[in-house]
């Protein structure tokens, strides 16, 4: 809720400033603050069961809150964006055995060009935009009766990692100063910077594999050895689709 509070302060403080500036302008200016459903894809989903073997993240479908800012110029567009994405999931670790519960949220800051295409006559502005990202990752994991892991909440460390978007909309003119921008966008959020931290270097255990991202492949996995069970590099794609309302022209 304070995140959401932050966001809406922030984007509406904007908003005044940029159509206060527009003024004296040639340059389209625009800002807003919105929300929507967001879901994991590629190694980002799947089951807990997947999660404790170490196949994926097996996360579910969640939320996003977003501010969202466009400034415009001879039919050139730049866009920039803050996403708060949260998701989650519970189930057990394995057929009949142990439960887990996953927290995770990750605050994305993107920004690109937008190619918007004119309709005449109508109030609606289709357009596509790309995007570089950096996403900060964050959460817990809580652990109850899990086979070699001990019980309880376990906190992810921190984790950043830049990506790649790509994405599209709509833009709904309402009045002059004010329009609703609905748009999807598919996000690449750990495309570079993929890295397998041991947190406890000086204990071996399976819990370590669980408190950082490790994205990238357990330089020590091996099939005979349960503490190190990350085989592969991990992808942690997401889609989002947001209403955003926006202010200014």
């Amino acid at each position: 809720m304070k995140i959401k509070i932050l966001l809406i302060f922030v984007f509406t403080s904007l908003s005044i400033f940029l159509f206060n500036s527009n003024a004296n302008s040639q340059i389209t200016l625009q800002a807003g603050v919105g929300g929507g459903i967001v879901s994991p894809q590629a190694d980002y989903a799947g089951s807990t069961a997947e999660f404790y073997s170490g196949k994926n993240y097996g996360l579910s479908s969640g939320y996003n809150l977003s501010g969202k800012a466009r400034v415009g110029l001879l039919g050139l567009n730049v866009f920039a964006q803050i996403d708060y994405f949260s998701f989650s999931n519970s189930g057990e670790s394995e057929s009949g055995k142990g439960k887990v519960e996953l927290n995770q949220k990750v605050i994305s800051i993107k920004a690109g060009p937008e190619f918007q295409i004119n309709l005449p006559l109508i109030p609606i502005k289709p357009y596509l935009n790309a995007s570089i990202s950096y996403n900060t990752f964050s959460g817990e994991t809580i652990f109850n009766g899990v086979a070699k892991v001990p019980s309880g909440t376990h906190n992810l460390n921190s984790a950043s990692r830049f990506g790649l978007g790509v994405g599209g909309g709509v833009a709904y003119k309402i009045n002059p100063i004010l329009s609703i921008d609905l748009g999807i966008q598919y996000s690449m959020m750990n495309l570079f910077g993929k890295v397998w931290e041991d947190v406890n270097p000086n204990k071996d255990q399976r819990l370590d594999s669980y408190l950082s991202l490790n994205d990238e492949k357990d330089p020590l996995s091996n099939l005979a050895n349960d503490d190190h069970f990350i085989s592969s590099s991990r992808a942690i794609n997401s889609i989002s689709i947001t209403a955003t309302l926006m202010f200014g022209l």
